[in-house]
C-alpha cells in the first residue's frame, strides 16, 4: 500500500510539472513571432516529442476572425516599391485576392 502511494505521488507531481510546462509553452505561443522564436530556440529537442505542438499552435494562433468578417486593414509596398497601398482603399470597389508566398 505504501509503494502505491509513493508511486501515485510521483505521478501527480510529474503530471503537475507537465501541465505547468505545457501552459508556459502555450503562453509563449501567444507572444509575437519574434519573442516566440527566441523562446523556441532555447527549448531542447526532446520537448518537440513531449508536447502537442500543432494543436496548441492552432488554438493559440486562430485569432478572432470568423468566416464573413471584414479583413483587418493593413498596408503593403508595391512590388516596385514606388508607393504603399492600403487594403481599405479597395473596399466597396473591387474584389481583392491576397497571395502570400513566392511568385517566382
Amino acid at each position: 500500500m505504501s509503494s502505491k502511494r509513493t508511486w501515485l505521488k510521483y505521478v501527480v507531481v510529474a503530471l503537475g510539472l507537465y501541465l505547468i510546462l505545457a501552459s508556459g509553452l502555450f503562453l509563449a505561443m501567444l507572444q509575437p513571432p519574434a519573442v516566440f522564436g527566441h523562446i523556441m530556440s532555447k527549448l531542447p529537442m526532446v520537448s518537440y516529442l513531449l508536447f502537442p505542438f500543432e494543436p496548441m499552435w492552432l488554438v493559440a494562433r486562430r485569432g478572432a476572425l470568423k468566416v464573413g468578417d471584414m479583413a483587418p486593414d493593413f498596408s503593403l509596398k508595391k512590388a516596385d516599391r514606388s508607393a504603399e497601398v492600403r487594403l481599405s482603399s479597395f473596399r466597396q470597389q473591387k474584389p481583392v485576392v491576397l497571395v502570400f508566398g513566392s511568385h517566382t
